[in-house]
């Protein structure tokens, strides 16, 4: 891969996440205090994702993987998200932000498989370029969480004066600039033109095959599962920081994208190691040692037991969600290999954080104190009981097989 070509992929990859990071972090801090929605709002917001994830192989297979260029449909999608995010800076009132999230996130989720086809199509070896190309996405996620602090915006006194709508307009400019970049990328041409649409390919459904095999179901439903608590630090990280008092949150929330690189590095030492097994009960064990660290750390002398528990990120996802793409693809062969992946998505991002945000939200809600806060103790120990559930029925029901490490 030419060292131009290389610049132009990761500075696409940088824009692409930059952007969701720019306001996914913050959302539930900002519906909360500043436009005084409830939990159940605050869930059916970040549901937004899920719906996306849902919507999103029926826009890669019916359009774009038949009928226009990948890099032109990314453009077309970022410059409508650009409007959108510029509609929920401007919004005054729940009931007039959530048409336009809703909007957004159809929108936006598409593009995260988009941008890995104009990358793979410049690429002759994907799994040796790719991940050097990616990983400028998770620089992009980082800085924009810094951008948030430097500025303030996140802080408590910039809360109560209602700058987190700045996150959203700073998302709108880097959208457009996306937009308006993305029709200058390397041309991708639909991969499949002039074959018939099937919805149960596009779904993945031809794997569903799979969940035969005991392993690969206990696998799956434990995928949906962890999915719960996962829910619970997307949607209300920002607030208990916010709400706990730690300063510079957005940054210090960017600490677990930067420990999922570190833990990058180490999840293929470990997974020889230890095994496939083993590594996964190592992840989802790290769910809920989190989840209590947030539950008894505090923004005084216990800070580190936040500022630890977010740096478990890195374990959580990557033991998890990174190992078990290698198991289904391990699992799956090359016929189905792309359906089964498009099928754990769909369960997780899916299904699985749908239920999971909404559970966050009637806990969330269940715990509201009358001065407009929460007793996050008992709002964090949930997801911990729980993931440590989830951790015992995959321990006591999976049995032990020997899986390749193949990035």
């Amino acid at each position: 891969m030419k060292a131009l070509t290389y610049v132009r992929l990761s500075f696409m990859m940088f824009l692409e996440f930059f952007i969701w990071g720019g306001w996914f972090v913050t959302m539930g801090t900002f519906l909360l205090q500043t436009l005084n929605a409830s939990g159940g709002d605050t869930a059916m917001a970040y549901s937004t994702q899920s719906w996306g994830a849902i919507v999103a192989p029926f826009i890669i297979g019916l359009i774009a993987d038949r009928y226009f260029n990948a890099e032109r449909i990314l453009g077309v999608l970022h410059l409508v998200g650009a409007f959108l995010m510029y509609q929920l800076s401007q919004a005054s009132s729940f009931e007039g932000f959530y048409p336009y999230v809703l909007g957004y996130m159809i929108a936006y989720m598409p593009t995260l498989a988009l941008v890995n086809s104009v990358s793979f199509n410049q690429m002759k070896d994907p799994s040796k370029f790719f991940p050097f190309v990616r990983v400028w996405g998770t620089v992009g996620w980082i800085a924009a969480g810094w951008i948030i602090s430097l500025f303030a915006w996140d802080s408590v006194a910039g809360v109560a004066d209602g700058l987190l709508s700045k996150t959203f307009l700073m998302t709108a400019i880097a959208s457009a600039i996306l937009g308006v970049y993305s029709f200058t990328l390397p041309k991708t041409p639909p991969q499949a033109k002039g074959e018939k649409a099937s919805i149960y390919n596009i779904l993945g459904l031809d794997a569903l095959k799979l969940l035969k095999d005991r392993n690969f179901l206990i696998f799956f439903l434990s995928s949906v599962l962890i999915c719960i608590p996962l829910a619970f630090y997307y949607q209300n990280l920002s607030p208990y920081l916010v709400e706990s008092g730690i300063e510079n949150s957005t940054l210090k929330a960017s600490f677990g994208q930067i420990s999922e690189v570190g833990f990058m590095l180490l999840l293929p030492f470990f997974f020889k190691r230890f095994g496939f097994k083993m590594t996964i009960i190592v992840g989802m064990l790290a769910w809920a040692v989190r989840y209590l660290l947030f539950a008894y750390g505090d923004a005084g002398e216990l800070a580190f037991m936040i500022i630890i528990g977010i740096l478990l990120h890195g374990i959580c996802y990557d033991f998890f969600f990174v190992s078990g793409q290698i198991y289904t693809d391990s699992k799956a062969g090359e016929k189905i290999k792309s359906a089964a992946q498009g099928l754990i998505t769909l369960a997780t991002y899916g299904v699985g954080m749908l239920i999971g945000f909404y559970v966050a939200g009637k806990i969330t809600d269940a715990n509201l104190l009358a001065d407009g806060g929460h007793v996050w103790k008992s709002i964090w120990t949930f997801p911990a009981i729980f993931a440590g559930a989830v951790l015992l029925l995959f321990a006591l029901l999976f049995k032990n097989e020997k899986i390749e490490y193949k990035a």
